[in-house]
């Protein structure tokens, strides 16, 4: 390999042999971008967003939904622009990379990173408390189901890439199907006015409901921001199938705006229905932790609650398996560019599927349970893992978005002869919106103590990284298509402008 200098990094140029063990197979297409984004987000609409009820009541929840959807909206069309004008796996890392030079696109796939690694983790454990709950086990089997969790789905994404997205669609129909089940069976079974609306100014149940539209007021819509996120939390990954692509300048962006589509539709059918449901309503729903459940027990009994709970699990394995596909994808496109270690992008010599960087990835998310588990002790631990772990994880999406955005406006700026196939028709003010709303949400989980011990922890999680990046990962940073694509682009735009001047 040979090295040359850039502004404080280090590239190699690597041979031939260095691609061709870390190469990937192009077979996915509109629907299976599609599914990839729908399917990662689903998990969301079955669990998660309804605490936001608690904190603001349904019209609070209401507000934060579109607020959040706005944001969403803004970021997707930004990646819809950057994605098929970028089409490289590194997503969110390749677009900082180009806009903001090496250590912009480092931290941008840091926080990426904790995203994609955390997730999964949380999943595999909300999948664990439903099936102890179906198969009536003790708390110290939960373990058993997580490492049987990880063992299956990894396997699967690290068969095929063919396999990954026939299973990432046929899991997201399921999880569809079964939303769309519950909308039409309750569509019959509601008293919006009763129910919807029985949380009173004071937070207290109102017997016959008729409750305020904001029982908390307009802050209260604020508080629920970060719990509106699980509407659409994830749908960014999908730049990361770039590579595997069989066209992303035309399917990336009709996949990605598909699935917000999508998303959209169920996040406001399952606010709408969900809290209306005759014997369920907003003020029980706001602590529950199974609130698709609850919906469907009201409407047919409970005597089919365990048959009913296998079904719900359909929606959060949509998610585990799309995100684990995401996750290996983002530890493999820093690892071929030389920001994590090298080892971590090779791929299977037939299968194409960056299996060392799944296997990494989820090694690190269990390695992470298992401390906290051991560490903190069952009841505990749980409690980490379903509420600390998460907010970590959507703390380090919502950096992400604000470095994603702004480089879409930097990229807008500077680099305007990159050739475009799609153009955001929101255009900056789109990501300045989602620029202004990540971090309006920022600030609410930080004003929460549960979100502030995931921030702390994430702050840890970026130091390790930054202090191996400064130290090592610098000095032997690889020409990958992101980095060279990035160069690329550095010397158009500075002939570009001196011409200018001349």
């Amino acid at each position: 390999m040979s090295e040359n200098t850039k502004g404080g990094v280090v590239y190699a140029r690597p041979d031939e042999g260095y691609f061709e063990r870390r190469g990937l197979k192009r077979y996915a297409g509109v629907w299976s971008l599609w599914a990839l984004g729908v399917g990662a987000v689903i998990s969301g609409h079955f669990s998660g967003w309804n605490l936001g009820l608690g904190v603001g009541g349904w019209g609070g929840m209401f507000i934060a939904t579109i607020i959040i959807m706005t944001m969403y909206l803004g970021l997707t069309f930004s990646i819809a622009e950057m994605s098929p004008a970028l089409p490289h796996t590194g997503g969110a890392y390749s677009f900082a990379r180009t806009a903001m030079g090496p250590w912009g696109g480092f931290v941008t796939g840091l926080a990426e990173n904790v995203e994609f690694v955390l997730t999964p983790a949380v999943i595999v454990f909300f999948i664990s408390s439903y099936l102890s709950g179906i198969f009536e086990t003790p708390d110290n089997v939960l373990p058993v189901y997580w490492f049987l969790g990880y063992a299956v789905f990894v396997t699967l994404n690290i068969v095929g890439v063919e396999l990954s997205f026939r299973v990432s669609l046929l899991v997201t129909l399921a999880a569809l199907t079964c939303l769309i089940v519950f909308w039409v069976s309750a569509a019959s079974n509601i008293d919006f006015n009763a129910w919807a609306l029985d949380i009173g100014a004071d937070g207290e149940k109102l017997e016959g409901g008729g409750g305020p539209f904001l029982p908390f007021g307009f802050s209260g819509a604020l508080a629920a921001l970060p719990f509106a996120v699980w509407l659409f939390l994830a749908i960014e990954q999908l730049p990361l199938a770039a590579e595997e692509s069989v066209d992303p300048k035309r399917d990336m962006p009709r996949g990605i705006i598909a699935g917000m589509v999508t998303l959209i539709i169920s996040a406001f059918a399952i606010l709408f229905l969900n809290a209306s449901v005759i014997g369920v309503g907003s003020h029980a729903l706001g602590q529950s932790g199974e609130p698709l459940l609850d919906g469907f027990r009201a409407i047919y009994g409970g005597s089919t609650a365990k048959l009913l709970a296998l079904v719900a699990v359909i929606g959060l394995v949509a998610s585990f398996h799309t995100i684990i596909f995401a996750k290996g994808r983002q530890i493999y496109s820093l690892s071929r560019a030389g920001y994590f270690p090298q080892f971590l992008s090779l791929t299977h010599g037939s299968r194409k599927t960056p299996y060392v960087a799944m296997i990494f990835g989820s090694a690190v998310g269990l390695t992470v349970m298992m401390t906290v588990w051991l560490l903190a002790g069952a009841a505990r631990g749980e409690s980490i893992i379903g509420g600390t772990l998460l907010n970590m994880a959507v703390f380090g999406a919502m950096f992400s978005y604000v470095l994603q955005a702004a480089s879409f406006l930097l990229l807008r700026k500077n680099m305007p002869s990159i050739e475009r196939p799609f153009r955001s028709p929101l255009g900056p003010p789109g990501a300045w919106t989602t620029i202004v709303i990540a971090l309006l949400t920022l600030y609410y989980q930080l004003s929460d103590p549960t979100y502030r011990a995931g921030v702390f922890a994430v702050a840890g999680w970026f130091a390790v990284g930054i202090v191996y990046f400064a130290a090592h990962g610098r000095r032997h940073l690889v020409l990958s298509p992101e980095e060279q694509f990035a160069m690329d682009q550095r010397t158009i735009s500075k002939q570009s402008n001196h011409g200018q001047k001349i």
